[in-house]
This record gives C-alpha cells, sequence and structure tokens, in this order.
C-alpha cells in the first residue's frame, strides 16, 4: 500500500502540472478579465499634461466613443503604434492620452513638470500625436483605478462614458480590424453614427 502511494502522489502531482503548462501554450497572456468593463470611468479630476490649468473629469470624456490611451515617453511599444493611432485619428477615431510618469514619484525620481512636458512634446512631434489631449496622472490613481498593469493599455469608452472594452498592448493594423475597431465602430453606430 505505502509503495503504491510513493508511486501514485509524484504521479498526481506531474500530471497536474503537465495539464496546467499545457493550457497555458495556448492562452493569451494579455487577454485580462479587465473589472472595469461594463462600468462608467472611476471618479477623477486631473490636469492637462501641457497646461496644468485645465482640469479634466470623467465628464469630458462623455458625448464620443473615445479610446483612452495608457502611455509614457518611457514606453518603447507607446512609440512604436503611435504612427498608426495618429493615422487612425486622422480618420476619425478619438483619443484621449492618459499619462503617466515613473520619474516624477518621490520614491523613484525627481523629474520637474517642464522636463516631463519637453519630452512628450519631442516624442510626439518625432512619431505622431493622436490624442485630442492628454491627462496626465500623476499620482497613477486613476491608472490604478482602472487596473492598468504597463503600458499602453487602451479604453474603449462609449458616449455615456462607460468603458466597453479594455485591450493590453498596442494597437496596430491586426488589432485594430480584428478587436478594436469593430467595437469602435459598433459604439459609433449606437452614438447615432457619427462622431
Amino acid at each position: 500500500m505505502k509503495k503504491s502511494l510513493v508511486v501514485a502522489i509524484p504521479l498526481i502531482i506531474f500530471l497536474t502540472m503537465a495539464v496546467f503548462l499545457f493550457k497555458g501554450l495556448f492562452s493569451d497572456p494579455r487577454a485580462l478579465d479587465s473589472q472595469i468593463n461594463g462600468k462608467p470611468l472611476p471618479q477623477f479630476q486631473l490636469p492637462d499634461l501641457m497646461n496644468p490649468r485645465q482640469q479634466y473629469t470623467p465628464e469630458d470624456l462623455t458625448g464620443q466613443v473615445t479610446i483612452l490611451n495608457v502611455w509614457g515617453v518611457w514606453c518603447v511599444t507607446c512609440a512604436v503604434e503611435m504612427p498608426y493611432l495618429t493615422q487612425l485619428k486622422e480618420q476619425g477615431v478619438r483619443f484621449v492620452g492618459l499619462y503617466f510618469d515613473q520619474d516624477l514619484d518621490p520614491d523613484f525620481g525627481t523629474k520637474r513638470l517642464i522636463d516631463v512636458q519637453n519630452e512628450v512634446a519631442e516624442m510626439l512631434a518625432q512619431y505622431g500625436n493622436p490624442y485630442a489631449f492628454n491627462i496626465f496622472d500623476v499620482q497613477r490613481d486613476t491608472s490604478l483605478d482602472l487596473g492598468v498593469t504597463g503600458a499602453p493599455e487602451h479604453f474603449v469608452i462609449d458616449a455615456n462614458g462607460t468603458v466597453r472594452m479594455h485591450h493590453v498592448g498596442d494597437i496596430n493594423e491586426r488589432v485594430w480590424n480584428n478587436k478594436v475597431g469593430p467595437m469602435y465602430q459598433q459604439l459609433v453606430q449606437e452614438a447615432g453614427g457619427s462622431q
């Protein structure tokens, strides 16, 4: 009896791990089950990145279908997707940036606001500017409330201010045509067909 248990327990552990790892081979690590889908944007009052006197709230993202793009100049993938997002903007897609900077965190750095603004202006001049405006998530509270795990991430928001899709990773032509674009167009139709 003891001998059969000695053989069976490692075999059961091995089979359990094999099933778990096999399942992981076919999962998409970017396919997160977002807790914000179907809910209104969390409350915030944050400044414009380039004009801190201008303040934004979730109400500024209502009335039009909007893609809220979480990004930063420190994000290489953000730079890669920016020219494509700019093309989409020229086709009428509305992007609003939710910007945060890692070096403004008092625990990690002491960068001045003017330095951040200069870096952002330089990057947008180099890769294109897809944004209607950029909200500055100074303390990253709104990013945390949205469940952001990194950048870039995108939240497709309907005209009523409800998050309808959360996409982790860049938007390229394939992602736009197969995932984000159809949702965006559906929401534009629901909003009356015009942007």
